[in-house]
């Protein structure tokens, strides 16, 4: 049983940043992959990123490579995502999910968070 608490999220202008963080409880922690998803209003919840296990291996979406960093500590059992300009379009929920990697993206996920709002003023 893993157990997932999303925090950091608020509102941030254009042009900023933001740093989520994904706190674990559960012994299993380890042992999954962990990856962030967004929901904005109205839309489908889109993948956002993802890491291995190890955290040797990450993964983005395309809307937002480059601008984003995900990071594991194991011994800490939390996962961080650091977003770097941010754009309106960024504004959702997000939630952090424990699973397994899929080709680039993540897949049956056994545990989600409640998620976390982030809104971006223009």
């Amino acid at each position: 049983q893993v157990q997932l608490v999303e925090s950091g999220g608020g509102l941030v202008q254009a042009g900023g940043s933001l740093r989520l963080s994904c706190a674990a409880s559960g012994r299993t922690f380890g042992s999954y992959a962990m990856g962030w998803f967004r929901q904005a209003p109205g839309k489908e919840r889109e993948f956002v990123a993802a890491i291995s296990w190890s955290g040797g291996s990450t993964y983005y979406a395309d809307s937002v490579k480059g601008r984003s960093t995900l990071s594991r500590d194991n011994a800490g059992n939390a996962v961080y995502l650091q977003m770097n300009s941010l754009k309106p379009e960024d504004t959702a929920v997000y939630y952090c999910a424990a699973g397994y990697i899929r080709g680039n993206s993540m897949g049956g996920m056994d545990y989600w968070g409640k998620g976390t709002l982030v809104t971006v003023s223009s």
